[in-house]
């Protein structure tokens, strides 16, 4: 007897390469380069890359049946935020999507997923990035809500990514190469505060890009000519595909919607070659040509970003923010026409250079090279070492404004982009799709095989006539192996065979080729009939109105009695000691607390019992495993309630039955994410920084908005980092555990383009925030969301300004509150008597969102 199985040196599961598309031509090219699924948005709008070519809905069919009929899946971003106006529109698009068999949503928006659940029941839905999914924890409460995989955020480390992989069930998704924002995903408000393009909405601006001044304890630090202190370097992961493999990542993908098609088809293909040597087993080994052609499609500089752990060094170098490409040399000399040159890297006339200097101030000098020369002979094929001369096409360069000694960079090869194009540009070959076999052998019964093939039922194929016993070749593993395998031209590859063979069976060579015939003509059938049938069954009727229906029965009490029932709160949020004692003696019975340093939470729940205030503390917005220890400790000071500023410690303290008001980083923005929220046991939940006046409005006039919390005065936390620029400008440490945490110690601001300096502070997670120096108002809305039955309203402190000032502007917002005074009234004297002045921000009607460029 002989029993067994063998396999092929490749894992059950190799992850998925998923790869963007901004376009067809994208979309092309990721499928000829190996690319298991795409990713792409539609030109309606609802995807975190507006500024893409993107595909229209009319699109779909298409598409979707080029990607089926070559293997691929597709995933249509829906990523964004969604306002109570657009909930409409989007239940008919995801109609659209269903029908046309897209394999998956992938949905920032927590009410859109239950809208999206309740039309496309079958639908499967990807929790993006802009989730903002840092935990096991957190993952478990958005699981409630039927999502199918999880965006893990870039943040994580492969050591954390693991430990979550550990804990939870959920397939993970990791990104591995492209542009890394320097905030969480889900969390930057800078673009919304500077000029209404809120990230949150796809119309990102890059502030991140931009060079900042710091500015400690009121003394301007110089940072030697390293001025981008928020602009990461790319994320290159490519070397860690096997350690990512081995926590468990179901998922790896590829950042670049906004990139070319020739950008899509070189990483892909890199990145298609690491992932196939980790699931044989070989090391992943890239030649430095091969990571000189993915610096040159897109690159600041490569790092491995956060998957190592935290090296905020390394992270952001600060000299540059634009794509450079490949170091190629230094300038030796300049003269009126030429520059000499001295190469460490292939240089060829055609190629795109530039030089090192100031792009900020216009300074940063480049262009084609138009010929090169080496002692007034013209070197055709380039060279690669040694000095050589560089000449440019007439007044493509400042000649002035070169010296030597500075840096030469190659950022384009026209060879290398026909070379990328020529994969994509003719037809494209159908990739064969894995398939494993088992199996089942004996004396006397039939051959029996079942085969397997992802995204399509188990096959099974017999022989007609029972085995006879060998006399001279009895069948083997390998036998299968080789006959089976001849799969050549059908669309089809074998991965890996198990069999077990009891006894000694004999099957003739051509009984295993008809069996060979027969296994293909099924699968090919089997993929036709799954094409044709994988339309999503829909809902028959529009499910919004229903859905809305539903969410007011539930609070019904809280709606019927919203207006006119009921004073208004005024809530004051402190982030200091003294801010609180200001607060409380100002006779502010409900206060919010959010220490950097939690040790003094203690001293703060007595200071609000003596003064008989309720005290709420507030969480991190961010929890990472191994942080649910925050959470306890908060517990410990037994608040009277928290602010909870993620699922996992919603969830956390609703299971300890404290009292809970959902904050704005949970980011409902509609009438469905509200409902879920209090449904998951927020007593209330605060709006949404991304809404204007009018969206405002809208929502509160959809929500039980007795149960609603509105900010209507605050300095915006616009960029939440992992990053600490504290720990990258002021420490020679490289992180958390070495700093020797200037945090604690020094007042930072950054100073913009414009002048203004922007706080900088740490939390108890050493995150760090930027916030806004000029502080944002609302008070002239507060009047319409009274009428409209919104009762709670906060305003938050930042600076330890003087008594009189927090006094000024407590009183302020308390009359408003009373109506004792207008919301016109409350700006005049805030504008008046506040240094930096005070803005509507987000709370105007209407904003240019051009203003931050």
């Amino acid at each position: 007897m002989s029993s067994g199985a063998v396999a092929l040196s490749t894992p059950p599961c190799p992850p998925e390469l998923l790869a963007p598309a901004g376009n067809f031509d994208c979309a092309r090219a990721a499928v000829a380069n190996g690319a298991d699924a795409i990713y792409f948005g539609l030109d309606c709008g609802f995807n975190a890359r507006a500024r893409a070519a993107n595909f229209a809905p009319d699109d779909l069919p298409e598409l979707v049946s080029f990607l089926h009929r070559h293997g691929v899946r597709g995933y249509v971003t829906l990523n964004t935020l969604a306002f109570s106006d657009e909930l409409e529109a989007l239940e008919l698009l995801v109609r659209r999507i269903a029908a046309a068999r897209v394999d998956a949503v992938l949905v920032q928006d927590l009410g859109l997923v239950r809208l999206i659940r309740r039309v496309a029941p079958a639908l499967s839905i990807h929790a993006s990035t802009q989730m903002t999914l840092t935990s096991a924890e957190c993952i478990s409460a958005a699981a409630r809500l039927g999502i199918e995989r999880v965006v893990l955020a870039r943040e994580l480390s492969i050591r954390e990514i693991a430990k979550i992989r550990s804990q939870t069930d959920m397939p993970l998704e990791v990104f591995v190469h492209g542009a890394l924002c320097v905030a969480y995903s889900g969390q930057c408000l800078t673009s919304e505060s500077f000029g209404g393009r809120s990230a949150n909405r796809g119309q990102c601006a890059q502030a991140c890009r931009l060079p900042y001044e710091l500015v400690c304890d009121g003394k301007d630090v110089d940072l030697a000519g390293r001025p981008y202190v928020l602009s990461p370097q790319d994320l290159a992961a490519y070397a860690l595909v096997p350690e990512l493999m081995a926590a468990g990542v179901q998922s790896l993908k590829i950042e670049g919607r906004l990139k070319t098609p020739e950008y899509v088809a070189n990483i892909t293909r890199h990145y298609r070659q690491a992932i196939d040597a980790a699931a044989a087993g070989r090391p992943v080994e890239f030649t430095p040509h091969d990571i000189q052609e993915m610096e040159l499609s897109f690159s600041r500089g490569f790092s491995v970003g956060w998957l190592k752990g935290c090296d905020h060094k390394m992270l952001v170098p600060a000299d540059s923010s634009a794509k450079r490409g490949v170091l190629v040399g230094e300038v030796r000399d300049v003269s009126r026409h030429r520059v000499r040159v001295r190469l460490t890297g292939r240089l060829k006339a055609g190629d795109g250079v530039v030089f090192e200097g100031d792009r900020a101030a216009g300074k940063e000098q480049g262009g084609r090279v138009f010929e090169i020369t080496r002692r007034g002979q013209a070197l055709t094929e380039g060279a690669e070492r040694g000095e050589v001369d560089l000449s440019f096409p007439r007044g493509s360069v400042d000649f002035d404004s070169l010296r030597p000694g500075l840096k030469i960079w190659k950022n384009d090869d026209p060879a290398l982009t026909r070379k990328w194009r020529g994969t994509f540009a003719g037809e494209i070959v159908v990739r064969a799709v894995p398939i494993r076999i088992a199996a089942t052998a004996r004396v006397g019964a039939p051959l029996q095989l079942v085969v397997t093939c992802e995204g399509l039922p188990p096959l099974e194929c017999r022989t007609e006539a029972p085995l006879e016993a060998a006399t001279k070749h009895p069948l083997t593993r390998e036998l299968l192996l080789q006959q089976l395998g001849r799969l050549g031209g059908t669309g089809f590859a074998l991965a890996a065979v198990e069999a077990e063979i009891v006894g000694a069976p004999m099957v003739p060579l051509s009984v295993l080729g008809r069996l060979r015939h027969e296994i293909v003509a099924q699968l090919s059938e089997a993929r036709t009939l799954a094409d044709t049938k994988a339309i999503v069954p829909l809902a028959s009727r529009l499910v919004l109105p229903e859905l809305c229906r539903e969410d007011r029965s539930k609070d019904h009490a809280a709606i019927t009695g919203a207006t006119g029932a009921g004073e208004s709160e005024l809530i004051v949020l402190c982030r200091s000691l003294r801010q609180l004692e200001i607060a409380l003696a100002q006779g502010v019975r409900e206060v919010d607390v959010d220490f950097q340093d939690i040790r003094e939470y203690r001293q703060a729940v007595t200071a609000a019992r003596n003064s008989g205030a309720r005290l709420l503390l507030a969480t991190p917005r961010i929890q990472k495993p191994d942080e649910v220890g925050i959470f306890r400790a908060l517990a410990r000071w037994q608040p009277d309630g928290i602010l909870a500023r993620n699922l996992a410690g919603l969830d956390f303290f609703v299971a300890q039955e404290m009292p809970c008001v959902a904050d704005f980083s949970l980011n409902a923005a509609n009438e469905l994410t509200t409902a879920w929220l209090l449904e998951q046991g927020a007593q209330r939940v605060t709006a949404s920084y991304d809404m204007n006046r009018d969206q405002f409005l809208l929502m509160a006039r959809h929500s039980a908005a007795p149960r609603l919390e509105v900010v209507v005065h605050q300095h915006m936390p616009m960029f939440h980092m992992e990053h600490c620029v504290f720990c990258a400008v002021l420490s020679p440490g490289t992180n958390k555990t070495n700093c020797g945490r200037p945090c604690d110690d020094h007042e930072v601001q950054l100073r913009d383009r414009v002048g203004v300096e922007h706080p900088l502070k740490a939390d108890v997670g050493c995150r760090n925030t930027l916030f806004n120096a000029t502080p944002q108002s609302g008070a002239e809305v507060v009047g319409p969301l009274q009428e409209l039955g919104v009762r709670h309203f906060r305003i938050e402190l930042l600076h330890d300004d003087a008594s009189e000032e927090v006094a000024r502007t407590i009183d302020l917002y308390r009359r408003l509150l009373k109506g004792t005074i207008s919301g016109a009234d409350v700006w005049r004297t805030l504008k008046a008597h506040n240094r930096v002045g005070v803005t509507r921000g987000t709370l105007e009607h209407s904003r240019d969102p051009l203003a931050i460029l």
